[in-house]
């Protein structure tokens, strides 16, 4: 029994090794910035947006496109206007129904009316504004889709990062886990030669705890990363761990953006064209004011009997209409449409002012964080050289056990500054690439 349930145990303990190496994907960034491209929500609602636009400005042809009706009535009357009109559109009026007796109580007559209508605009100024604010707002749409595109595209690299930062904490910690193991079991051996304190090997102890707790906390900061890089590439499969395949390193020097027009940026061209057709909308609050011009015609078939075509007749005509007073209603939407223009100009200004501010504060804050590589790399150096000299020195009885536990403890946080330092910079190089694009 008991050799059954150690087999079982073990059969399990295997499956669920390989189950979780299953769990762990190895993945490049060219492939997350792909899957981002393809597969991200947040873009893809941008791109109904410009969708949803497209079809607004396909709505706006109804301008000078004309609107044709078919419809199909049937009824049963005894009222004597419309038993006689009935009969007079069929065509089959006789000098009988003249009789007065009839035509003040008719006989039940079924009337069958097919009806084609057809409406044509002809000049509609107030419309035809509004078909071009249409078109300018469908542009400043699909600028806006590639604009979020961009920004999920930079928000996956700095996911994709902080995976790789992620990554590189448990390995520093882990091989500090090690160092500490060995230091720990060290220290024990001196303190049953009686050569140190009870106090030093609580010392190590309470550190390789401490070392333990970061190096969880690390491994949860990795399964967060591969939680989120999921939701942006918008994975079906769920609880996956991804594993970085390209290097963390220091990315290639920046190139100057001194000359960059902030125009030339999709986001401000976006806007530029959004406060274009507000414009377009002043002008067809204008327009409303004019006359409009329109033509219509109808064709009209007529039977006693359903879907008969016995007799017909057509109307033809124009119409020029222009609504004089509406009670201020069209004064106040052209108020409205200048107020909202003025708005959408200051919001642009104050759009490209806070974009300027943004480019000038990441341009210091990218040299801030390139002397902060360099001192943070030397401090390794230099905490690396610290704790070898103190080590050596320890070993030969030469230390106290704090002072060696004080200069592990420096040297680790430095190599974890140096990685934080080469994040920070990478990703400030990043995004004022995004500001300057």
């Amino acid at each position: 029994m008991n050799a059954k349930y150690l087999t079982l145990c073990l059969l399990s303990f295997f499956s669920f090794t390989q189950m979780k190496a299953q769990d762990t994907i190895g993945i490049s960034k060219e492939t997350v910035l792909k899957k981002v491209a393809e597969g991200n929500l947040q873009i893809k609602i941008a791109q109904h947006d410009f969708k949803a636009s497209q079809a607004e400005y396909r709505q706006s042809s109804a301008v000078f496109l004309p609107n044709i009706s078919v419809s199909h009535t049937a009824i049963s009357t005894t009222n004597p206007l419309m038993a006689f009109g009935s009969k007079l559109n069929q065509e089959i009026l006789t000098q009988n129904d003249f009789n007065p007796s009839l035509l003040n109580d008719p006989r039940a007559i079924q009337n069958y009316a097919t009806r084609i209508e057809v409406l044509q605009p002809i000049l509609n100024f107030d419309g035809f504004a509004r078909r071009q604010a249409a078109r300018i707002k469908a542009q400043s749409y699909k600028l806006q889709s590639e604009r979020m595109e961009e920004a999920m595209i930079l928000d996956a690299k700095k996911s994709y990062m902080e995976l790789q930062l992620a990554y590189q904490t448990v390995s520093v910690l882990e091989k500090a886990l090690k160092t500490a193991t060995e230091n720990g079991r060290l220290v024990q051996n001196y303190s049953k030669q009686g050569l140190v304190h009870k106090t030093d090997v609580l010392s190590v102890e309470i550190r390789i705890n401490e070392i333990k707790n970061q190096l969880q906390m690390a491994k949860s900061a990795v399964r967060n990363s591969s939680d989120y890089i999921s939701y942006l590439v918008n994975s079906e499969e769920k609880n996956l761990l991804y594993k970085p395949l390209d290097r963390f390193e220091l990315q290639e020097t920046f190139k100057s953006t001194e000359k960059f027009a902030l125009s030339n940026r999709k986001d401000f061209q976006a806007l530029a064209l959004s406060t274009e057709a507000y414009g377009k909308m002043v002008t067809a609050s204008k327009m409303n004011f004019l006359p409009r011009l329109n033509a219509f015609g109808t064709y009209e078939l007529y039977d006693n009997n359903l879907f008969g075509t016995s007799a017909g007749g057509y109307v033809v005509g124009a119409q020029l209409s222009w609504n004089l007073f509406d009670g201020f209603k069209s004064v106040g939407k052209l108020q409205q449409a200048k107020i909202t223009f003025e708005k959408a100009k200051t919001e642009e200004l104050q759009y490209k002012a806070k974009s300027e501010l943004e480019i000038n504060k990441f341009s210091r804050q990218l040299l801030d964080a390139k002397e902060k590589v360099s001192l943070a790399q030397l401090n390794v150096e230099q905490a690396t050289d610290a704790y070898r000299i103190r080590q050596n020195r320890f070993e030969q009885g030469l230390e106290k056990t704090t002072d060696v536990l004080i200069s592990e403890t420096q040297k680790i946080q430095k190599e974890l500054e140096y990685q934080q330092a080469v994040f920070e910079y990478n990703f400030t190089k990043d995004y004022l690439t995004f500001l300057s694009k």
